[in-house]
């Protein structure tokens, strides 16, 4: 099975919990891996990443538990083609608007037949042409995330969850907060209900749906607002957060007592 339809199915009353990884660093992200969150979003849209370097970063994850989705930059069929044959098994797709689009997001994923992938038989994927019947049993593994982020988006959530192959949904507060005037409020009274309205009509169409929150008091809210998966961050944000925080701590008036921020055992 998908790893991310496992992770999702055996998570019980849990929401997997995950971050987002734009550090564009291989090392950072395995040590995300082995911080305990359930997966993490490689992400091409929003950070400086290239095909080799997605293939890095699923590398350096493969030896973590943490189930890794990449996020291409756009719903274009190169890209994914690409991410795929990197290794990629499951890919979210940004700024969805309709179920065509989201048709098309899935038939990329999806060797004919089915969809529009282009076929290769030596890739990481394949194992190197080592993995018997790949191109025959690859469209089962595969797994697709929409993003909506716009409240247009939102409006059509019952013809975009509906399409065949569309594993999950996911809610970006950011974009849709901007689409509904609410430009940096992410929890605004009007956008938090919003994204509880369409926690509703997932529950009812039977469809997983996620989304992000930018500290652990955010996403306590969307997990008592029904949300199946939820993040938290970002590699980047959290290594600011604990940098600013050290600084804080350290920068004291003078004769003041600094407490120890401490991050584990280290070396230097």
């Amino acid at each position: 099975m998908n790893p991310f339809r496992q992770l999702l199915k055996s998570a019980g009353a849990h929401p997997p919990v995950g971050t987002w990884i734009m550090s564009a660093s291989p090392l950072v992200a395995e040590a995300t891996g082995h911080a305990g969150f359930d997966w993490a979003v490689i992400d091409m849209e929003h950070s400086p990443l290239d095909t080799m370097d997605v293939l890095h970063m699923l590398q350096a994850l493969s030896c973590t538990k943490m189930v890794p989705i990449v996020r291409v930059a756009w719903n274009d069929p190169v890209l994914v083609k690409r991410v795929l044959d990197a290794g990629a098994t499951t890919v979210m797709f940004p700024f969805v608007q309709t179920a065509e689009e989201a048709a098309r997001a899935v038939a990329a994923t999806r060797y004919p037949p089915q969809g529009i992938r282009g076929m290769a038989g030596m890739s990481r994927a394949s194992r190197f042409g080592t993995q018997a019947n790949y191109l025959t049993t690859a469209n089962k593994q595969m797994g697709v995330i929409v993003q909506l982020e716009t409240a247009h988006a939102i409006e059509r959530i019952d013809a975009i969850a509906d399409v065949d192959g569309v594993d999950g949904l996911f809610i970006g507060p950011a974009d849709l907060s901007a689409s509904m005037g609410h430009v940096g409020q992410l929890t605004h009274p009007a956008v938090m209900d919003r994204m509880a309205q369409a926690v509703l009509r997932c529950k009812a169409l039977g469809k997983p749906v996620g989304t992000i929150g930018g500290d652990p008091e955010s996403v306590a809210q969307y997990r008592a607002a029904g949300f199946d998966y939820v993040a938290v961050g970002s590699d980047l944000g959290l290594f600011m957060q604990g940098a600013r925080s050290a600084i804080a701590a350290l920068r004291t008036p003078s004769g003041e007592h600094v407490h120890s921020v401490s991050s584990g055992t280290q070396g230097y």
